[in-house]
């Protein structure tokens, strides 16, 4: 067993693998991050399970593929039978708690079905993704003609703000979210050429201070063994940030894209759309780069710095003695590289992740401070956290893989050889550009080491990368007739993913084993034609039985 009593599980959301000076960023120096780093094992090569939010922490929070739990997009609830994180934790004597954001939809129809009434315990973790809520907070109460986009988004966050002296309906919109002139005009975040204001808010009142001190309290208080999902809303946009960190970069830190005129030249018909959506055609223009990625440089910056406070507080204590940190995130952002904006496709820059494993147990002291580059995937943290708590995986319902054994250095590798993203945009307008059925508007990503392939539902041919010698991910393969080989070999890859028994569910592989020899136990005889062809203890039962006569020719003779 490992030694660590808790888990801290810390998300960000939309912070880029390659935007930590850990992983490499020429500019933006995180001290902190990369300190844990240090003390722990780094994973390079972490994928997510989808590139978008909501589904992409529903997997991380299941232990399971999109295919397999169904909550496809933003806003498609997670079916109530699906067990999570939490479910398997506390059976195993851990609490799983959340301070901060899930995305996480609640199958309101599946509870009023079982009768499960959201104020009851069960009910308010079935409603909430398994976890004992602290303070939910998904950062978003963006306001438009039809309402809210989320009524409950930053609710105790407002209240916060608004008990600071923050004066306003909405001052997670209005102060914490933009900027303001001399006139006390709002320069609203949601406006790309306001990046580059200082957000109108105290530098402690923001949303990452704001958390990392929630995070705190619930530590302060909590009892026994427990996980805290501690998951911040930040660097995810709106792109805008406080002083001092608003103008500590600017555009002669900004990355050159990675894109190519022929990559968009000659971009897949899918791979097109996503191009030229709104966002792309916006994040390919260098004004819209150098007012924004500074100011997300700023945002992880701000992250950088509370993950110092928040360590240091642990190390003061003890927890840092008995506590196993993971740092990670839901999905990148595209920042104009390929020509896009937002997440929404399968380029490394969205779908591989900052992946940081600390476990204070002395089993892991012989890897701290190492790198890994083995294939590892969001669905390994559940049953990771499993094995911690000292519970048993149910690997008929976790579909990933523990990483204790390479953590403590009795590995190298994950059992995998390949990787798989997908993405359902059957909701989404780019299915009406691309005049995809809700059925065709589904695509797949299969990767390993060498290379990435995409297949589109709807009849398109694939798309290809070289990754060995093309790692930016510019030319699509997937028309290569001296490829093809490759594309077999990788289709075969999917479609062996795709047989996997994934809802198998309600039987272990233990209990199926015992299952095959059992029946022959409890009575069943098929295809036996003598008692003498079986063995004599399975049919005992059956032997030496005297019964009277019941048979209705049997009175009739009787009679005569």
């Amino acid at each position: 067993m490992a030694k660590a009593k808790n888990i801290l599980f810390i998300m960000f959301d939309q912070l880029r693998w390659d935007y930590l000076s850990c992983y490499g960023h020429e500019h933006l120096h995180t001290p902190h991050i990369d300190r844990l780093a240090a003390m722990g094992v780094r994973f390079t090569r972490a994928y997510i399970q989808s590139p978008i939010c909501g589904s992409s922490r529903m997997s991380t929070y299941t232990g399971r593929y999109v295919h397999s739990h169904g909550a496809s997009w933003n806003g498609i609830p997670l079916k109530v039978g699906e067990i999570t994180m939490g479910d398997h934790l506390r059976a195993a004597g851990m609490g799983c708690h959340l301070v901060g954001k899930t995305h996480m939809r609640a199958d309101a129809e599946g509870m009023a079905r079982l009768g499960l009434e959201p104020d009851s315990l069960i009910g308010a973790r079935v409603a909430e993704c398994g976890f004992d809520v602290f303070e939910r907070d998904d950062g978003m109460k963006p306001e438009g003609p039809d309402g809210s986009y989320d009524p409950d988004g930053a609710k105790q966050y407002n209240k916060y703000l608004q008990a600071r002296g923050y004066d306003s309906d909405n001052p997670w919109h209005d102060f914490a979210n933009s900027g303001v002139d001399a006139a006390g005009n709002v320069l609203s975040g949601w406006f790309l050429k306001n990046s580059s204001e200082a957000a109108n808010i105290e530098e402690e009142d923001s949303e990452t201070p704001y958390l990392t001190r929630r995070g705190m309290d619930f530590i302060t208080q909590a009892q026994g063994p427990w996980c805290c999902h501690l998951s911040y809303i930040k660097p995810h946009w709106p792109y805008i940030v406080p002083e001092p960190y608003h103008d500590m970069y600017g555009p002669e830190h900004v990355p050159a894209p990675i894109r190519s005129q022929d990559e968009y030249d000659n971009a897949h018909p899918v791979l097109k759309a996503f191009m030229e959506a709104p966002v792309g055609k916006a994040f390919s223009r260098d004004e819209v780069r150098n007012a924004v990625i500074p100011a997300y440089m700023g945002l992880i910056k701000q992250c950088d710095d509370q993950m110092g406070v928040l360590f240091k507080w642990l190390e003061e204590t003890g927890r840092m003695g008995d506590t196993m940190i993971v740092l990670t995130s839901d999905h990148g952002d595209f920042l104009g590289d390929h020509w896009m904006g937002e997440k929404t496709f399968f380029h490394d820059t969205s779908t591989k992740v900052p992946l940081i494993i600390y476990d204070p147990s002395p089993e892991a002291d012989a890897t701290r401070g190492t790198v890994c580059d083995a294939l590892v995937e969001s669905i390994d943290l559940a049953p990771t956290f499993v094995e911690v708590a000292g519970g048993k995986v149910a690997g008929h319902i976790l579909e990933g893989h523990s990483l204790l054994p390479i953590l403590h250095g009795q590995a190298t590798d994950t059992p995998r050889d390949f990787v798989i993203c997908e993405y359902d945009y059957s909701g989404s307008p780019i299915a009406n550009k691309l005049g995809a059925s809700v059925r065709d508007g589904v695509m797949f990503m299969v990767g390993d080491k060498d290379w990435k392939l995409v297949h589109c539902e709807g009849g398109y041919r694939p798309i290809l990368f070289d990754l060995q010698n093309d790692p930016q991910e510019l030319t699509d393969l997937g028309d290569s007739p001296d490829h093809a080989e490759v594309i077999e070999r990788m289709y075969d890859k999917l479609f062996r993913w795709a047989r996997r028994p994934s809802q198998r569910t309600t039987r272990s592989e233990e209990q199926l084993l015992a299952m095959r020899n059992n029946s022959g136990r409890r009575g069943v005889m098929i295809g036996i034609y003598d008692e003498n062809d079986t063995p004599l203890e399975l049919t005992v039962k059956y032997r030496g039985r005297k019964a009277a006569n019941h048979k209705p020719s049997h009175g009739k003779r009787a009679e005569e």
